[in-house]
């Protein structure tokens, strides 16, 4: 049994490992996690590294097409309907590098067990707090 954490990059890769993997990883925990609903993101996201696609884009428009499906293979928040896992999410409500609603797309996808740890004045991060709840919600999913 495993559970898998990260955040921001690291929230993605946990959502893309419980994704995947969904046989060996009984929890996962992904804050802010990047990399959700890619093609919403980088019409909203006023900083990098969101703002690096349409760029590159702007310049290259016979790639457009291609580019945006090929993304769909490591969006996130396709890949979540595939977790098995019991998940804890966070998102900030201010954060401007994973836009709020990225991270909702990801988390409405998850049909295992699931919740969201909502923060309205965090932007891309979490308060330490945050790790408290963590605990409890692994106390619970992995019982001694």
């Amino acid at each position: 049994v495993v559970a898998v954490s990260g955040a921001s990059q690291g929230g993605g890769l946990a959502l893309a490992a419980a994704a995947l993997h969904g046989d060996t990883v009984a929890v996962c925990h992904a804050d802010v996690p990047f990399l959700c609903d890619i093609q919403r993101a980088i019409t909203l996201a006023p900083h990098a590294p969101y703002t690096e696609i349409p760029e590159f884009l702007a310049e290259n428009v016979a790639l457009i097409d291609t580019a945006l499906n090929t993304l769909r293979y490591i969006d996130c928040a396709l890949l979540a309907r595939r977790i098995t896992a019991t998940s804890l999410l966070s998102v900030g409500l201010m954060d401007i590098i994973c836009p709020p609603s990225t991270v909702f797309a990801a988390y409405n996808e998850i049909t295992a067990d699931k919740d969201i740890a909502v923060y309205p004045f965090s932007g891309h991060s979490v308060p330490h707090a945050h790790a408290e709840r963590q605990l409890r919600h692994l106390r619970a999913a992995l019982p001694a």
